[in-house]
């Protein structure tokens, strides 16, 4: 990363270009890229990459797929290679079928919680990931929330709290960045996000003794990345959701729990923010608010839009030239700690060995036992 320089210095179009595209993760459909991704990519290298199931064939491929990737993109950026490995329900890659994160709480063996991080994470450096969106550090307090369940280690914060700590010291010790979701939690919600916009109406001593727990260890911990929830918190904020709350994310996130680090949007594409509320708005409020790198999943022309609308608030609000030098530089660190000198990899055949597989057959008689 090249070194800071004042504000009024780095105010050319190039510039805000660059800065807006690394703000972008992005993902794409097919088990290869298209043509006009490659070309958009080559035009605005984004932060990194995001693949699913529907990219997935087998583990050599996404080897492949991950070098193809990291190649479109300067030496000097490398990207961040991101996966939903949660387990359970959430296992984009299932050659191990490892198994949800309920059944690790259940057994409540920090060990072994330590143990099946780093058994994921050295699978998926094997295929050449760097990060993987987990754990989930939400609180299953809603029997009826129909998106967490057992994705959850438990229904008890304290449980919670412990576990997502044992996950990512897991990560981390097998070189494996982490992501806490969905801050400040998406646990006591009875409609998906990916569909509406949920709302908790919780008052703020119910969410910080409960909600607020798990991500709170974690920020202590020193948690590198934080994804927000597309989730009304009325207590906090009746008119935005968390990604798009200055109080919730500026004020609490960052002021109250103290976290440094990056924050990343949950995917801008799910049907609690796409269509209801103007693009631009959600990226001037969720800049505003903090927010330093942003998931596209899929969409190619909400990519590229996302990219204009970035380069957009930086040339008509000094503000957002400000923000976007915090997200670049808080981007840098990350990338310094992580990226830039990686330990050696696995090999690929790894992934779905014995060990793994005897691994999470242990876990599912202890967590069902």
């Amino acid at each position: 990363m090249s070194s800071r320089r004042a504000v009024g210095a780095q105010t050319s179009l190039a510039d805000r270009k660059r800065r807006a595209a690394q703000r972008l993760i992005i993902g794409f459909e097919g088990t290869s890229p298209s043509e006009d991704f490659k070309h958009f990519v080559r035009q605005a290298p984004p932060a990194g990459f995001i693949l699913f199931a529907r990219n997935v064939e087998e583990p050599a491929q996404l080897l492949e797929l991950n070098r193809e990737l990291r190649d479109l993109l300067p030496a000097s950026l490398p990207p961040i290679l991101s996966v939903d490995q949660e387990g359970g329900r959430v296992l984009r890659i299932r050659d191990t079928a490892w198994p949800p994160m309920r059944w690790l709480g259940n057994a409540d063996d920090l060990e072994l919680t330590r143990a099946v991080a780093a058994a994921m994470a050295g699978e998926l450096r094997a295929m050449g990931f760097n990060l993987d969106w987990a754990p989930v550090a939400d609180v299953d307090s809603n029997p009826d929330n129909p998106i967490i369940g057992d994705r959850s280690f438990s229904r008890d914060p304290e449980r919670v709290a412990r576990h997502v700590l044992a996950f990512v010291q897991g990560l981390h010790a097998a070189g494996m960045m982490g992501s806490v979701k969905h801050f400040p939690g998406h646990g006591d919600t009875s409609v998906d996000s990916h569909l509406d916009l949920p709302v908790v109406e919780k008052d703020v001593p119910d969410l910080e003794h409960c909600e607020l727990v798990p991500f709170q260890h974690a920020v202590a911990a020193g948690i590198e990345v934080v994804m927000t929830a597309h989730v009304v918190f009325p207590a906090w904020d009746e008119a935005h959701p968390a990604t798009m709350s200055h109080h919730i994310l500026k004020g609490w996130l960052r002021g109250q729990l103290g976290h440094q680090g990056i924050i990343v949007s949950d995917d801008m594409e799910m049907g609690a923010v796409r269509g209801r509320y103007p693009l631009e708005m959600q990226l001037d409020l969720a800049c505003r608010a903090t927010v330093d790198l942003f998931l596209c999943c899929k969409e190619l022309d909400l990519q590229m839009e996302a990219w204009e609308t970035l380069i957009h608030l930086q040339e008509t609000d000094k503000t957002h030239d400000d923000l976007s030098l915090l997200s670049t530089k808080r981007l840098g660190a990350l990338r310094e700690r992580f990226l830039l000198n990686p330990p050696p990899a696995p090999a690929v055949d790894v992934v779905g060995g014995r060990a793994n597989r005897d691994l999470a057959l242990q876990v599912t008689a202890r967590g069902q036992a």
